[in-house]
C-alpha cells in the first residue's frame, strides 16, 4: 500500500472518475452473446463459492473461516451483482474488496469484476482496484490464517492470482481496441475512396461544363451575329436571308444539342465503361475558322506548325479552345473587325497560339460574363503553360497563349 501514491488535493475528479458508469455504448442492451457470457459468469462465480465453502470446511484442508451464515449470504449477493457489472464495474469491485473481508465465497466474482474492471478501464484505475483487493486478501489472511503455509506464501499466490486476472484482462482490452482501431481505419479508408471517386467525379463533370461554356458561347455568338445581321438588314435578297436562317437553325440546333449533352452529364453518374464525348484538337482548328468565316468574320489564318497530328492531345485541345474563345470575343466585342489567328512551334520550343483583333465597334456589344479569358488562364497554367490578354499598344485587342510541347522520346 505505501508504493501507491494516494491522490493528490489539487485532482478532485479522480473520485468520481473512479466511480463513474460506463460510457453510454457500455449501457446498450444484452446481445445473445453477452447473456451467455453473463451466465458463464454467474456459474463460475458461485461454483467458486461452493469449492472455497468446500475447502474450508472439510478436513483434512479444512481452516479457519468467517461465520457460514454471512459468508454464504455475501458470497450470493456478489455472484447477482455481476448480472450488472458491465454498468458499475469499478464501485463493484471495490465494494467486493470490502466484502472479501467477511466472505471467503465471493472471491471468485471478486475475480470476475477485476478482469472486467481491467477489460474497460484505464491502467491507472485497474491498479487501484488491484491494490485495494490485495490488501483485502492481506487482512483476511492475516485474520484467518493458512495453517498449511506462511503468510508471506499465501500472499505471493495472491498477487500472482490478481496480477495474471489483471494481465490477463488487459490482454482483451488491447486486442479490443486493437480491433477497433484497425476496423476505424477501414470505415476510414473506405470513406476517404468514397470521397476522392466523388471529387474526382465533381473535378470531371466542372472540366466538362468548362468545355461546354467554350462551345455554347462560340455557338450563340454565331447565332447573335447572323440575327444581327438579319434585323438590320430588312431588305437583304431572299436568298442571303434563306442562308442566315438556316445558319441559325443549325447552330442553334447545334447549341441544343450540347447543352443536352452537358446537363445529361451533370445529372447522371457516367458508368465507368461509358465512352467521353470527343474532345477537339489542332487539327480542327480549319473547320472552326472556316465556321467563323462562313459566320461572315474576316479572319486570316497563319499556320507555321508543320504536321498538327503531332501536337499532343492535351496541348491540341488547348489551343483549339484558346483560338475558340479569342473568335467568340472578337465577334462579341468587335464585330466586323478583321481577325487574325496564328498558331505555331514546336517540339521542344513549345506552341504559340495569338488571336489578334482591332478595337474598332460596327454594332452592339454582345454581353459577357467575362469568364472565359480566366477560364483560358487556368487551362493554360495547369497545362504548364501561361496566357496573356489585353490591348496592345496598336490599338488590337491580343490574345496571346504559350504551351509546353515535350520532345518525343
Amino acid at each position: 500500500m505505501s508504493g501507491i501514491a494516494a491522490p493528490r488535493p489539487d485532482h478532485p475528479s479522480l473520485l468520481p472518475a473512479l466511480l463513474a458508469a460506463d460510457a453510454p455504448e457500455d449501457r446498450i442492451r444484452r446481445s445473445g452473446r453477452d447473456w451467455a457470457i453473463d451466465v458463464l459468469c454467474f456459474v463460475l462465480a458461485a461454483g467458486s463459492g461452493v469449492f472455497m465453502l468446500y475447502v474450508t470446511s472439510h478436513p483434512p484442508h479444512s481452516m479457519p473461516h468467517p461465520p457460514r451464515p454471512p459468508d454464504v449470504i455475501l458470497g450470493s449477493a456478489a455472484c447477482l451483482l455481476l448480472w450488472v457489472r458491465r454498468r458499475w464495474p469499478v464501485p463493484l469491485a471495490l465494494a467486493l474488496a470490502v466484502t472479501g473481508l467477511f466472505s471467503v465465497t465471493s472471491i471468485g466474482a471478486a475475480a470476475i469484476l477485476v478482469f472486467t474492471v481491467a477489460v474497460h478501464r484505464p491502467f491507472r484505475t485497474v491498479a487501484l482496484v488491484a491494490v485495494a483487493h490485495v490488501g483485502s486478501s492481506a487482512v483476511y489472511t492475516a485474520i484467518y490464517p493458512d495453517p498449511t503455509q506462511s503468510y508471506w506464501v499465501s500472499m505471493t499466490w495472491t498477487v500472482v492470482l490478481i496480477g495474471a486476472v489483471v494481465a490477463w484482462g488487459m490482454f482483451v482490452r488491447a486486442r479490443r481496441q486493437l480491433v477497433l482501431s484497425l476496423r476505424d481505419r477501414a470505415v476510414r479508408a473506405e470513406s476517404e475512396q468514397q470521397l476522392r471517386v466523388e471529387q474526382a467525379r465533381h473535378q470531371e463533370r466542372a472540366r466538362i461544363a468548362r468545355e461546354m461554356h467554350d462551345v455554347l458561347a462560340h455557338r450563340i455568338s454565331l447565332l447573335s451575329v447572323h440575327a444581327g445581321a438579319l434585323e438590320f438588314r430588312p431588305d437583304a435578297p431572299p436568298v442571303e436571308i434563306a442562308q442566315a436562317a438556316g445558319v441559325i437553325r443549325a447552330s442553334a440546333h447545334q447549341a441544343l444539342q450540347d447543352l443536352r449533352e452537358v446537363i445529361g452529364v451533370l445529372r447522371d453518374d457516367a458508368g465507368d465503361g461509358a465512352p467521353e464525348r470527343p474532345q477537339p484538337s489542332l487539327t480542327d482548328l480549319p473547320a472552326l475558322i472556316d465556321e467563323s468565316r462562313r459566320a461572315g468574320m474576316a479572319v486570316r489564318w497563319d499556320n507555321q506548325v508543320d504536321d498538327d497530328s503531332i501536337v499532343p492531345a492535351n496541348i491540341g485541345r488547348s489551343a483549339y479552345r484558346t483560338v475558340q474563345e479569342g473568335l467568340t470575343n472578337a465577334r462579341k466585342h468587335a464585330p466586323g473587325a478583321a481577325v487574325r489567328v496564328m498558331v505555331g512551334g514546336s517540339a521542344g520550343s513549345g506552341l504559340t497560339v495569338e488571336v489578334r483583333n482591332s478595337l474598332v465597334k460596327t454594332a452592339p456589344e454582345i454581353p459577357g460574363a467575362g469568364a472565359g479569358l480566366i477560364g483560358l488562364t487556368e487551362r493554360a497554367m495547369l497545362a504548364g503553360g501561361r496566357l496573356e490578354h489585353g490591348r496592345t499598344l496598336q490599338g488590337d485587342f491580343r490574345v496571346h497563349a504559350w504551351l509546353p510541347w515535350p520532345e518525343a522520346t
